[in-house]
C-alpha cells in the first residue's frame, strides 16, 4: 500500500493523465509555448506564495523560536502545489518551525520538476535552517539533506525520485512486518545517481525497528526508479546521497491487525 506523502501518487498521475488525454469541446488548440528544458529539479521558486515567502518569521520570533533546523520532503504535482508533505528529524527545540513548515507547505506553490520536457510528479527533499541575529529572523531553505552541504550553505539540489515516463517508482509500500502492533519504521538510504537520473547503486544504511522488513521494503520501492539527477551550480551531476525514508502504518493496516472490518 502507498504510505505517507507517497499515498497519492497512483491517484495524481491518473488525474494527470486523464487531463492530458481529454479534449475541451469548443476551445481552440492552444498555442505552443517555450519549451522546457530536458530536465529540471523541483524548485522552491521565489514567487509570494512560495515556501520562502510564506513562513512568518516575524511570528516565529513572538513565539520565542530560537536556532533550530528541520528536514522535510514533499510530493510536488506537475501543477507545482503540494499534495503531501512531512517533517521530520529537527534539532531540539524546534517544535515551533515544525509547525509552521508544515502549515505553511499546504498551501505553498512550488516550480514542478521537469523530466523529458515535461512536468512530472517529484520528491523534494528539503532542509529548513532559522536562527535570529541581533533581533532580526535569518531564514534559509535547501534543497537537499546532506549536512555537510546544508552547513555550507551550498547550492546542491538532492536528487529527486519522479514518477512516470521510464521510472518505475510508485511510492512506499509498507511491508508485512508480521508484528500485532502497528509500528513506523525509518530506513536510511544511501544512493549513487548519475548525471542522467539512473540509479546506479542502493544501500540500506540502518532501519529501525530491525528485521521487520523495511529495509528490504525500501530496496524494492527504490528499484528501477529514475531520478531528476542532482544539481551544483545549475548543472545536472553525478551524486552519492543519504536519505531517510519513513514507513508510516495506514488506518486499514491497523484496523486488519485489530481484527475490523
Amino acid at each position: 500500500m502507498r504510505l505517507g506523502i507517497f499515498c497519492l501518487v497512483g491517484l495524481l498521475l491518473s488525474a494527470s493523465l486523464a487531463s492530458a488525454q481529454t479534449p475541451k469541446s469548443g476551445s481552440p488548440s492552444p498555442s505552443p509555448g517555450p519549451k522546457l528544458p530536458e530536465v529540471r529539479p523541483a524548485l522552491i521558486g521565489t514567487a509570494p506564495n512560495s515556501l520562502i515567502n510564506t513562513i512568518d518569521t516575524a511570528d516565529l520570533i513572538k513565539k520565542g523560536q530560537r536556532e533550530a533546523a528541520v528536514m522535510f520532503s514533499c510530493l510536488v504535482a506537475p501543477s507545482g502545489e503540494i499534495v503531501g508533505s512531512g517533517a521530520y528529524r529537527g534539532t531540539n527545540g524546534s517544535e515551533l518551525l515544525e509547525q509552521e513548515l508544515l502549515k505553511r507547505l499546504a498551501t505553498a506553490k512550488f516550480i514542478p520538476a521537469i523530466h523529458n520536457h515535461k512536468e512530472v510528479i517529484a520528491i523534494f527533499y528539503g532542509t529548513v535552517k532559522f536562527a535570529v541575529m541581533n533581533g532580526k529572523p535569518r531564514l534559509r531553505i535547501f534543497a537537499n539533506q546532506q549536512l555537510s552541504e546544508v552547513d555550507k550553505e551550498t547550492d546542491f539540489i538532492d536528487p529527486q525520485p519522479y514518477v512516470g515516463q521510464d521510472s518505475k517508482f510508485s511510492g512506499l509500500h509498507y511491508p508485512k512486518t508480521g508484528s500485532t502492533v502497528a509500528v513506523t519504521g525509518v530506513v536510511d538510504l544511501a544512493l549513487n545517481v548519475d548525471a542522467k537520473g539512473n540509479l546506479k547503486n542502493v544501500q540500506v544504511l540502518s532501519e529501525e525497528p530491525p528485521l521487520l522488513g523495511f529495509g528490504d521494503a525500501a530496496l524494492s520501492d527504490f528499484t528501477g526508479a529514475k531520478f531528476i539527477p542532482a544539481f551544483r551550480n545549475g548543472q545536472p551531476v553525478e551524486s552519492n546521497v543519504k536519505i531517510p525514508v519513513y514507513y508510516k502504518p495506514s488506518l486499514n493496516s491497523e484496523r486488519e491487525k485489530a481484527g475490523v472490518g
